[in-house]
């Protein structure tokens, strides 16, 4: 169990969604408790752009990256297997470099339960397109703390940290900082690596590993981390047994982003924009269901920090009229 009193009420609605008939099995046959790590991560890679007969290899690539981040302990609180934070990493290969070299792109997305819920709410999904690493079939997979020693593993292990940290914040004020301070330790220890996504000015409009911990991190997107908890704590997980007073937390909540946004800590807004990727949806489908001036609230703060998807917050706007 996680000794952070807010994480315990993810064991508790996981248990309100398990079948009668399994607590009968666990009463009539108990077992030991098995350990289980933090992250039940599901990994898919797609290879098609790579010619030749290396789809065996593929293969165990996928199923080294699966038991690399299912089995590895990241975190020092011990977790129940129905605690385990559900997540995706979907690898696309877009080039093969050398005989063990490989170039593509990892969609990360990772989401937790909603009290007393069978719904899932999405916390992360980003896309990296600077991945690129060295695999060798049969070698280990390698990862330590305190030095780079291989881009594979540390890109792993930079993303398991952010989706961890990204769960604890949801379930306690900053909780996640401790591992979020894990990750930028990976970036610091890769700043020599020749592959590309961990330096200040590699990738695009500053969407990197670098600059997505750094914003994270940084002082002026900490009401962004407040959101989190807000929105998820204090907000969906009482919408099942007070709905209005749920939804009345998550609009409040969002004038925390439009702070951030009016503040522009940075001028892409990296982590605030990956925070309304993952919410946006969402959002738009709480609110629909809202009353006419809360809805009108939120339509006026999202119209503003969300400009592009102003499309999606009209609809919102005039659902149910």
């Amino acid at each position: 169990m996680r000794n952070d009193p807010f994480i315990v009420n993810r064991k508790v609605h996981l248990r309100w969604l398990l079948p009668a008939a399994v607590f009968l099995l666990f009463w009539l046959f108990p077992v030991r408790p098995v350990p289980a790590q933090e992250l039940l991560c599901n990994v898919s890679i797609s290879s098609q752009k790579i010619q030749g007969s290396y789809q065996e290899k593929f293969k165990k690539l996928q199923q080294d990256i699966y038991d690399f981040l299912n089995n590895t302990t990241w975190t020092n609180d011990k977790f129940g297997p129905n605690e385990r934070i559900q997540c995706t990493m979907l690898i696309n290969l877009v080039e093969q470099i050398s005989s063990d070299q490989f170039r593509g792109t990892i969609n990360i997305q990772s989401s937790r339960p909603v009290y007393n819920t069978a719904y899932n709410t999405t916390m992360f999904n980003f896309v990296d397109n600077d991945f690129q690493f060295t695999y060798v079939e049969n070698q280990p997979l390698l990862f330590d703390e305190t030095t780079f020693l291989s881009n594979l593993t540390s890109v792993l292990a930079y993303y398991a940290y952010i989706i961890i940290g990204l769960d604890f914040d949801s379930f306690g004020m900053k909780g996640g900082t401790p591992y979020f301070l894990k990750a930028q330790q990976i970036v610091t220890n890769a700043q020599n690596a020749v592959e590309p996504g961990w330096k200040p000015f590699s990738g695009k409009r500053n969407r990197n590993r670098y600059w997505l911990i750094q914003n994270i991190l940084d002082n002026n997107y900490a009401p962004v981390r407040v959101f989190i908890y807000r929105y998820d704590r204090l907000g969906l997980d009482v919408m099942e047994s007070k709905l209005a007073q749920g939804r009345a937390e998550i609009a409040k909540s969002l004038e925390l982003l439009r702070n951030v946004y009016r503040l522009k800590p940075d001028p892409y807004l990296l982590f605030l924009n990956i925070v309304l990727d993952a919410k946006r949806d969402e959002i738009v489908k709480i609110f629909s269901e809202s009353f006419p001036d809360e809805k009108h609230r939120v339509y006026m703060i999202m119209k503003e920090i969300d400009p592009s998807n102003v499309q999606k917050y009209d609809k919102m706007l005039k659902a149910g009229q």
